[in-house]
């Protein structure tokens, strides 16, 4: 069994499941590249905020997420990194979260 971000690659792929697979993906990169070793429960609600407002800001709905939408948060999850994330991370976790996509029925 493959999971990625709490996703089993052997079942099928919702997008529900990859929005929720964005929100622990950044939350990974985030603490990867800070360093942080601090409270995972508050480091996941921080990420799954600017993960909302990313639906928001690409006039996405956070709660019924589609294919389109969800690439357009990935585009802008990934422009709002490059300003304090190393390009490698970005890279790799987007890279990641792809593999969902491509998944997605």
């Amino acid at each position: 069994m493959t999971v990625l971000y709490g996703v089993d690659m052997e079942k099928p792929v919702t997008p529900l499941l990859v929005r929720d697979a964005i929100i622990c993906c950044f939350s990974e990169a985030h603490c990867e590249d800070a360093g942080l070793g601090a409270d995972k429960n508050i480091n996941q609600e921080y990420c799954r905020s600017i993960v909302k407002k990313a639906f928001e800001d690409t006039h996405g709905d956070f709660d019924r997420p589609t294919r389109q939408s969800l690439l357009a948060v990935l585009d802008n999850l990934a422009a709002f990194s490059k300003g304090f994330r190393n390009p490698d991370i970005i890279k790799k976790h987007y890279e990641q979260i792809m593999q969902l996509m491509n998944r997605v029925e």
